[in-house]
């Protein structure tokens, strides 16, 4: 059967947020899934959309999905090419249809002028880790990733704010 990409349309919504709840099933964190149907298709979908999502299918079927977005790199001065989201759902892992949804994706990051091309893996996922390397990606042990998010995102911003002259919003 034949591995093809596409691009992701508004139609495709409910199916990115199946594999995007079974992506999360996968890495133990489905109660952290709070996206509806539509929130993916305002954030995907509408003008304002800075992310993208892509299709994978072997044969008439849709068997994972890619969300990626442009970044920016200073160091380099040009942009880059962030991968959210790589999920092929496990009866079809092993048919090459990741390694082929991460060279359409690296096609799409070289084709668009970006100067990287980047992307992050749970450190429990030994076989992801594994192929990531067997395709050339090193991973950035250097970096340490920090994120604020849920109450703690709202309560620094909240502190923020006040602090602001004139509390002023930005």
């Amino acid at each position: 059967m034949t591995i093809q990409i596409r691009d992701a349309v508004r139609a495709d919504a409910a199916l990115i947020l199946g594999f995007i709840t079974e992506l999360a099933i996968f890495e133990k964190a489905e109660h952290e899934v709070v996206a509806t149907l539509a929130d993916i298709e305002d954030s995907l979908f509408a003008d304002h959309a800075t992310a993208r999502a892509l299709i994978c299918s072997i044969g008439d079927k849709a068997v994972g999905y890619a969300v990626y977005f442009l970044s920016y790199s200073t160091w380099l001065g040009r942009k880059g090419l962030y991968l959210e989201d790589l999920y092929i759902s496990p009866e079809h892992r092993g048919a090459g249809a990741g390694k082929f949804m991460l060279g359409h994706l690296a096609c799409l990051a070289r084709d668009t002028g970006c100067g990287r091309f980047e992307w992050s893996v749970l450190d429990w996922n030994e076989p992801a880790i594994q192929f990531y390397r067997s395709i050339g990606a090193t991973a950035q042990d250097e970096w340490v990733r920090y994120r604020i998010a849920g109450d703690a995102l709202l309560h620094f911003s909240d502190q923020h704010s006040k602090s602001l002259p004139g509390n002023q919003s930005l």
